[in-house]
């Protein structure tokens, strides 16, 4: 049986942007620096990409912190500092990297499990979130305990359920307060994600009445077919029908959209790649620029070639998916 790489390799997506009359991708100007400041997380869900988990030890240093610092201090271009793992929140260097973004005037993404807030040693943590004026996005994959608990893991529900009521009580998710609170569905299997709106209006409806839970907006976010998930899907003998899926539902609308063309992802090494899941494959940009501390001007990325794998399919299928939810 051909290797899971191997089959993603067979389905080239530039090949299929040139079938569509569309230009091979290249980066716009920066806005968003996404960070992976590390892999270890308390929890080790089914679906990640990224592959975190209690056992994982990588992290980014304080040199790369610092370093990111310094890149926003010359990169007035770069809007937003979106920080991810793992759970973002167990890095030792975590609170220093929200300080020094938000004292540069970014906006800063704190992508929270939530349940990490309840673990030991994190007690301050969503005060903390609160007083620096941080965005929570927040992983919910469903509005019950049932899928929430078959993709996280037993307990799961409840305890986001907790948290979601403190971020409440805090302020976030409510009109006025400038706190934002956004939640994030990925489908438990292989199929694409409904109707954004309406999966919205149904996650406020149900978490409203049964939790009196309020928040922003529902992100929806298609399930990549790479590392965990594509091990899942090999194992259920789906990773061919999950493609085809991808492939045939491919959207050319999406293309502009896609969040590559103004984002890069930051490794816990330093190492910059297009995307998060580029990132997970460790496949670089084509470009001369490889680290982080190789580049000064942000600005010298942009119009560079995008790599670009069948991966890429998940992103530009349906109604499209990326880390701000549906592109269409």
């Amino acid at each position: 049986m051909a290797s899971t790489s191997r089959r993603l390799n067979l389905a080239r997506f530039d090949d299929h942007l040139e079938k569509h009359g569309i230009a091979l991708l290249r980066r716009a100007e920066v806005t968003t620096l996404q960070i992976n400041i590390g892999l270890r997380c308390n929890l080790a869900c089914h679906h990640c990409h990224v592959e975190s988990g209690p056992k994982r030890s990588e992290r980014l240093d304080r040199r790369g912190i610092q370093r990111i610092l310094e890149l926003l201090e010359r990169n007035p271009a770069v809007e937003t500092v979106d920080i991810t793992g793992g759970a973002p929140e167990m890095h030792p260097d975590f609170r220093f990297l929200v300080r020094g973004a938000r004292a540069l005037g970014r906006r800063v993404i704190d992508r929270c499990n939530l349940t990490i807030l309840l673990e030991t040693g994190q007690e301050d943590t969503a005060e903390f979130l609160a007083a620096e004026g941080v965005d929570i996005v927040a992983s919910l994959p469903c509005h019950g305990p049932e899928n929430v608990e078959k993709q996280r893991g037993r307990g799961v529900f409840d305890g986001s359920i907790r948290v979601l009521k403190q971020l409440n009580a805090l302020g976030y998710g409510k009109p006025g307060t400038g706190l934002a609170l956004d939640l994030v569905y990925n489908p438990v299997g292989p199929f694409l994600p409904g109707s954004q709106a309406s999966l919205e209006a149904e996650y406020r409806d149900v978490l409203g009445r049964s939790y009196d839970i309020v928040f922003d907006r529902l992100f929806t976010i298609t399930n990549m077919p790479i590392k965990r998930f594509a091990h899942e899907l090999e194992r259920d003998g789906k990773f061919e029908t999950y493609m085809s899926l991808l492939v045939d539902h491919f959207n050319a609308d999406n293309v502009p959209d896609l969040m590559c063309r103004s984002l890069i992802s930051v490794a816990h090494d330093g190492r910059i790649y297009d995307c998060d899941f580029n990132q997970a494959l460790e496949i670089q940009p084509p470009g001369k620029h490889k680290t982080i501390f190789d580049i000064d001007d942000l600005g010298a990325l942009t119009d560079e070639p995008i790599s670009t794998a069948a991966h890429c399919f998940g992103c530009t299928s349906g109604a499209g998916s990326s880390c701000g939810g549906s592109l269409s």
